[in-house]
């Protein structure tokens, strides 16, 4: 069904705020927020506050946090010496990867999400495949495309680095006795192919010689998690504009550009001109229906209808398969490894529904907070600027070759200056960046 927005119709004067845009030309351009505008306005404002993850004892160390850093930007901890996890997550690129796919050892099949503000995720990976930040860490770690190693190599690596095995026992304190070669192989990791050389000597080992180095492997995970953590930004021009609409501060309204007021306005939506109002909840862009809240993302997984592209794998399920591989994830918030595996915050995990085919081809909700920073989008790098990205959700024209769309998504009508509005104000999300001294190698 197409929804077209009505062009800028009288809305009852009651229901409405005027808010002058100031200085330059277009000074006398008024723009108006209804009730429910400002309402949504306001839950928005952030930025967000950091969750808890009581399954990570060290999440908030900072003696962990900096070992964690050594660890994000160490090319040791790959199979050839040649990728970190910085690799991928550029600092100087929103903590994200300017390459439609990622590339390590080898060309990933998606487009890296962010690392900066992915503390404030439900799910990590763009099928949420794992539950936490530390979970995440584990994975590229032993993906043959990314860093290509393996966690007894690993665990190996922690044990003879004398800066690696200092920085590990500060906050772990004392590595297992990992010499025994009989016991404790150079390469070995759990694995489905009988006929992996590494599968084969992780099934030699005994229980608790796995365990030992899944403990190793885990706190290295941990550690990461904990540097993750504190990558998060500070406010930005937004969310000193919404502080400012909410306190009544005409002088703070300056926050925004008259562009990316207007942006706004289109992004929570309610435009109460809409004749189909008795037949939808709220109109306009209603972007704030999945990115929602302060995080700007409901945290769940959406086919958003993208069509092919020739760089990626047309059957990818997404979270249809995300939601079997959370489960069975040894490093999952009720697993062995979790530092609290009965926790409510594990509930989300406990209770989790069977995959079924509205998850097909459906990827998470990408935090729009900072987005400016981390193009190209999707995930898989579909479209190089953010232009692209309301082009696509304003027109719809794509079908994807795998699911359906969302139902909760429609074309709508949105002229030239709608498209640059909303842009406009999507850039003023960008907040400030952490400590100069998170950003870099330690």
């Amino acid at each position: 069904m197409l929804l077209v927005r009505p062009r800028r119709l009288a809305a009852p004067a009651a229901l409405l705020v005027s808010l002058t845009a100031c200085g330059g030309d277009e000074g006398a351009v008024a723009v108006t927020y209804t009730d429910v505008q400002r309402e949504r306005i306001a839950s928005l404002a952030g930025p967000p506050s950091l969750p808890d993850d009581p399954t990570n004892a060290v999440a908030d160390d900072p003696e962990a946090a900096a070992f964690g850093q050594l660890l994000f930007f160490d090319p040791r901890l790959s199979a050839d010496g040649e990728v970190s996890c910085a690799t991928c997550h550029d600092p100087e690129h929103g903590f994200s990867d300017p390459a439609r796919l990622s590339t390590g050892i080898g060309t990933t099949g998606r487009h890296a999400p962010p690392a900066l503000g992915a503390a404030w995720n439900r799910w990590q990976f763009w099928d949420g495949r794992c539950d936490s930040l530390w979970c995440q860490a584990t994975g590229p770690w032993e993906a043959p495309l990314e860093h290509g190693g393996n966690r007894t190599r690993f665990a190996h690596l922690v044990a003879e680095e004398p800066d690696l095995r200092a920085a590990y026992e500060a906050v772990f304190g004392p590595l297992p006795d990992l010499s025994d070669p009989e016991r404790f192989p150079a390469d070995a990791a759990p694995g489905d192919d009988p006929d992996d050389p590494l599968a084969q000597a992780w099934e030699a080992m005994t229980e608790a010689d796995r365990d030992a180095v899944n403990r190793v492997f885990s706190n290295l995970a941990k550690a990461v998690a904990a540097y993750e953590r504190r990558l998060v930004t500070g406010p930005s021009a937004f969310d000193r504009f919404a502080e400012a609409l909410a306190e009544g501060d005409d002088a703070g309204l300056a926050a925004l550009s008259p562009a990316a007021r207007r942006g706004l306005g289109l992004f929570v939506g309610d435009n109460p001109a809409n004749p189909f109002r008795e037949t939808v909840d709220a109109f306009g862009g209603d972007c704030w229906t999945c990115h929602a809240g302060s995080a700007l993302t409901d945290f769940e997984f959406h086919n958003t209808g993208l069509g092919p592209r020739d760089w990626l794998d047309p059957e990818d399920p997404g979270r249809y398969a995300g939601i079997e591989l959370v489960k069975a994830q040894t490093f999952n918030g009720t697993g062995r490894y979790s530092d609290a595996p009965d926790a409510a915050a594990t509930d989300v995990l406990r209770y989790l529904r069977e995959p079924s085919s509205e998850d097909l081809a459906a990827f998470k909700t990408p935090s729009l907070r900072d987005v400016a920073r981390r193009g190209p989008y999707m995930h898989g790098g579909h479209f190089d600027t953010l232009e692209e990205v309301v082009d696509f959700y304003a027109d719809l024209a794509e079908s994807p070759e795998l699911g359906h769309r969302d139902h909760q998504l429609y074309p709508i009508d949105l002229d030239e200056q709608d498209r640059a509005d909303l842009v406009a104000f999507l850039e003023a999300l960008d907040g400030e960046l952490p400590d100069a001294d998170l950003l870099r190698a330690p």
